[in-house]
């Protein structure tokens, strides 16, 4: 018998994210990094908070285009401070701003993306969990990433976070084997 994995509950909008977007592969350089400042946007909070949330974000944020938002300041922090679409986190917001920065830097030095895909040798990883009590919160390899992240001026981006947006933009795939997803994000793989 096949079912989805336990974590997406049966709400539309967190089906739909399970079914079309968690663990696909994603290689733009740009979608990279709205993934993971949503992620950073999460911590301490649910996923469905920040799904629901979503469109409101990319408004505030311009599209999640870091080129634009390198350029903010103080008066950005505090008008999206006033935006009650949004998570209105003054540390979160801050470090997006600085997130953006350092995400110029890796990008002109070697692209966002490649940065992240070297760290599977360019292809996902495949687990094979059946049980979601199987599935870690965090590997050796997302403290890795999270060290050389934050080293690059990234904040926000603990080895708990790394791993869920490695999950969720299929640099790993943890569906379940159980779980229909599982093959077919499988097969995705570059």
């Amino acid at each position: 018998m096949t079912e989805r994995c336990g974590w997406c509950g049966t709400e539309p909008i967190y089906v739909d994210y399970h079914d079309t977007e968690w663990g696909v592969p994603e290689y733009d350089s740009r979608t990279l990094w709205e993934k993971l400042i949503l992620d950073g946007f999460q911590a301490g909070l649910s996923w469905i908070t920040i799904l629901k949330k979503r469109d409101n974000f990319r408004a505030a944020f311009e599209g999640f285009d870091p080129n634009v938002i390198a350029g903010w300041g103080e008066p950005d922090v505090e008008r999206l401070l006033g935006d009650a679409g949004i998570i209105r986190h003054r540390g979160k917001i801050e470090a997006t701003i600085g997130n953006a920065r350092a995400w110029q830097r890796i990008e002109q030095r070697e692209g966002f993306d490649r940065f992240l895909w070297n760290y599977v040798g360019g292809t996902p990883l495949q687990n094979r969990f059946e049980t979601l009590d199987q599935v870690p919160a965090q590997t050796p390899l997302s403290v890795q990433v999270s060290k050389d992240l934050k080293k690059d001026g990234f904040r926000f981006c603990g080895p708990t976070i790394v791993y869920a947006f490695m999950q969720a933009t299929g640099l790993i795939n943890d569906h379940l084997v159980t779980c229909p997803c599982h093959e077919t994000v499988a097969k995705l793989a570059r």
